[in-house]
């Protein structure tokens, strides 16, 4: 049976747009240029949809529009780019390129569905590109513009959601994207990850680090062994536990997953600990050592809890937009008579459930234990901490109990799905397909993705992957997945391209730097004029990134620039002719960077140097510490693959072990001016520094 394709331009729903706002605005630029544009604000009252357009100049206008889709809409996600600045405004990359920019709050504040409507965030979306274009055509007297759709993670699934099932943009560029079975596992299995290797995150990430020993297994107990070969041939990248080797240790949306997996399945929280085949069962495992159940007396508490507040530049980022859903109980506390005493404790994830008195009932969530005081975390469901807190008193009781927190992160396991193409689970299936270990009455991923569809690969325009190499939060098989299911739908991939980004996480804001890993956001801009090239003048973008997919459930990429194809450059770095060198205080150190640039992906701008290790992401400080050190280089030519290289001489005056670290920018164009079309990637050395012989 044919596909039917929605014509939002029909649909009688969205007859009725809107305008409140309509007035000429100054957008100023990184380097001080300040670009007019028309904004317009309305929307369609009777779905509740809110839009925002940023139209150029007429003289500037190349036909095309670009629109953004938020992995979570909210109530006013259609202004939530209007603050954005530097290499994240994407509104100024808009109206620099002859385009103008799109961006609504879909009609819906429901981040996983649960709408009444639920392809409403799809649709509505599609409407609001249709009527951008009756506005464009009113304004500058054109033709039908080309429209473009991006987004990641949660605004990867509308994007494909919206070029799989509508007909109103040409192209798109979803980034960091899941599978139709990513949430809750992915998720779920990362929290398992970092609960049952937190003593060992510092010995995995050496070993895969320069230098090291490239055996990641070496010194791990059996327990902890059999879960990292587990998570890993899930999919999860390993060199991604340097945030945890670093002390950084975040559940991502785990806890928005969690009421929806209680609400669907309930019963699976007492099965884990007690039917065989669930690691809960066991009693000698990890998962029931880890178990904290305390019931304590309250001595008295502390106000007050406030509402969340996030930053108003990265209200709709791929990593933080589900914390609209939080709220924060980080400066209330709850005295105890006594807390848990332990070594070890696992404290995440606890929930403080009041067992007495007026607020009896109430759950909280623990943020940590400081004295006899339990600080309060984030706290679901975005709850008036005050009214909470308020009807507690001395006296009453309170238990502590991370079961369910527990529980969850073995959720992907009794996931396995039927479909045979989704690998990371046949670990967990025998020689026929069958699952292994007992499993729940469906696979709740497919419900999860927030469009009430499942990707299909049947593509009704062209589409460009971005996806990351070292995605902590969806897993890099993903888009292998996809791009066999667009093969699959439409017998070949003429209209698709798949560029993996190799030191690259999933978040989609240009802080998220240091000297482990750079960000992809250049590549997203150089992929949506790549996009609109293809579309508009039938240019072929680059191939597809050359990769493997392994048993182990890693994505591999091919060794050289010539072979790996994609937008990425390929740098090497050695110290004194090695990765790992050996020297004295006050010994200079040669460091030598080489690059290479896939073939037609442009030239070298910058080789940046960062000589101590500073693996503390930005996202603590959102600004760049890292590569203040600006190298020298020299372009280089050999046949069509153009490259650099670049050295320098560093010395250190104090005896450790250092990493350096040298950041390689590529643009088209050979332009180190153009701020949103660097595409980067990075090296690292181990530098080990001993003191003089005497």
């Amino acid at each position: 049976m044919k596909k039917e394709i929605y014509d939002a331009k029909s649909d009688p729903s969205y007859q009725n747009p809107f305008i409140d706002v309509e007035e000429w605005r100054e957008r100023e630029t990184a380097d001080g240029r300040k670009i007019p544009y028309l904004y317009v604000h309305g929307g369609f009252a009777e779905k509740g949809v809110k839009f925002s357009f940023c139209f150029p100049s007429k003289e500037t206008f190349r036909g095309r529009f670009f629109q953004y889709l938020s992995p979570f809409p909210g109530p006013d996600e259609e202004m939530a780019s209007l603050n954005k600045t530097g290499e994240d405004d994407q509104i100024a990359f808009c109206l620099e390129n002859g385009a103008y920019f799109v961006e609504s709050n879909m009609g819906s504040k429901q981040m996983f569905g649960g709408s009444a409507e639920p392809h409403l965030v799809w649709k509505s979306s599609a409407a609001v590109a249709e009527y951008s274009r009756v506005k464009a055509m009113e304004i500058y007297g054109c033709e039908r513009p080309y429209g473009y759709v991006h987004g990641g993670s949660g605004g990867a699934y509308k994007s494909i959601a919206g070029i799989e099932n509508t007909n109103a943009w040409d192209g798109a560029v979803p980034c960091v994207i899941g599978s139709p079975v990513s949430l809750p596992n992915t998720i779920t299995l990362h929290a398992q990850g970092q609960r049952t290797l937190r003593r060992v995150f510092g010995k995995i990430v050496d070993s895969l680090d320069a230098g090291g020993s490239g055996n990641m297994y070496d010194g791990l107990t059996d327990d902890e062994a059999f879960m990292l070969k587990e998570v890993t041939a899930m999919g999860f990248p390993p060199r991604a536990w340097f945030l945890e080797a670093g002390g950084f240790i975040n559940d991502g949306s785990l806890p928005v997953q969690i009421p929806h997996v209680k609400q669907g399945d309930p019963k699976y929280f007492e099965d884990f600990w007690n039917i065989p085949g669930y690691l809960g069962a066991d009693p000698n495992g990890n998962a029931v050592r880890d178990r904290l159940q305390f019931t304590g007396i309250i001595k008295g508490v502390h106000l007050p809890g406030e509402k969340v507040e996030i930053a108003k530049d990265d209200i709709n980022g791929i990593d933080n937009a589900w914390k609209k859903m939080m709220a924060d109980g980080s400066n209330a506390w709850i005295e105890m008579e006594e807390v848990p005493q332990g070594e070890n404790l696992y404290l995440y994830g606890v929930d403080i459930r009041i067992e007495t008195g007026e607020a009896a009932g109430t759950t909280l969530t623990l943020g940590s234990i400081h004295g006899n005081c339990l600080v309060l975390g984030m706290c679901f469901g975005n709850p008036d901490l005050n009214a909470v807190l308020s009807k507690i008193r001395p006296g009453d009781t309170l238990k502590l109990d991370n079961s369910d927190y527990i529980a969850i992160q073995s959720y992907y396991r009794h996931q396995v799905p039927a479909d045979l193409s989704f690998h990371a689970w046949d670990q967990f299936r025998d020689g026929n397909g069958q699952p292994t270990i007992p499993q729940r009455a469906s696979v709740m991923g497919y419900d999860l993705t927030g469009t009430g569809t499942v990707q299909d690969g049947c593509i009704q325009g062209k589409v460009i992957v971005i996806q990351s190499m070292m995605d902590e939060s969806t897993c890099p098989w993903c888009g292998d997945w996809y791009r066999n299911k667009v093969i699959e739908a439409k017998g070949n991939e003429e209209d698709f391209r798949l560029y993996y980004m190799d030191r690259c996480m999933h978040g989609n804001v240009s802080w998220l730097e240091n000297n482990m890993v750079t960000n992809y956001l250049g590549a997203v801009y150089q992929s949506l004029l790549d996009l609109s090239d293809w579309v508009e003048r039938g240019i072929e973008p680059r191939k597809s990134s050359s990769y493997r997919l392994d048993q182990d459930g890693q994505i591999y990429l091919a060794k050289s620039a010539r072979e790996r194809n994609g937008l990425q450059p390929v740098v090497s770095m050695t110290a004194n002719g090695v990765t790992c060198a050996r020297v004295k205080v006050g010994e200079p150190v040669k460091l030598q960077v080489c690059a290479e640039v896939p073939k037609g992906s442009g030239e070298v701008t910058a080789v940046d140097y960062d000589f101590i290790s500073d693996e503390s992401l930005s996202m603590e400080k959102k600004e760049l510490t890292t590569f203040q050190n600006k190298g020298v280089f020299e372009r280089t030519v050999n046949e069509e693959i153009h490259g650099a290289v670049s050295e320098i001489t560093h010395t250190y005056d104090k005896p450790g072990t250092y990493f350096a670290s040298a950041r390689v920018k590529v643009n088209r164009d050979g332009d180190a001016e153009k701020l949103f079309t660097q595409v980067k990637n990075l090296a690292r050395v181990r530098i080990i520094v001993t003191e003089k012989d005497m």
